[in-house]
């Protein structure tokens, strides 16, 4: 999956261990608010997102910008197959760092009406 690359080993290995400490806890009151691992974006579009945890097979969980900031799920397959002006393709944000918990980001968004990261 050529996704993986333009992500990282290191990104994918934590996003994937979100993902493994989460699940037993998802739903609960334990549930982590995990600070995002990475940003992503379409560099041709203001199409931005932030994501915490990602299950295995791809399917990735954050705070997604596509015109108004929501939180949900990604399959990192179909926005691969996303192409836009020149071959363009989504891009990680390489010297983007969290510096707060996924849940302060989506205030925020919301308060702005985009992720401001």
């Amino acid at each position: 999956m050529e996704w993986k690359d333009m992500l990282g080993a290191d990104v994918v290995a934590q996003l994937e261990e979100n993902y493994r400490e989460q699940e037993p806890v998802k739903g609960t009151k334990s549930e982590r608010d995990f600070p995002p691992v990475c940003k992503i974006f379409l560099p041709w579009t203001s199409g931005t997102w932030l994501l915490s945890e990602m299950e295995p097979d791809g399917l990735a969980f954050g705070l997604a910008d596509l015109g108004y900031p929501e939180m949900g799920y990604i399959s990192m397959d179909e926005i691969w197959e996303v192409v836009g002006p020149g071959g363009l393709r989504v891009e990680r944000d390489i010297h983007w760092k969290a510096t707060k918990p996924l849940s302060e980001y989506a205030t925020e968004a919301r308060q702005h009406g985009y992720i401001r990261a």
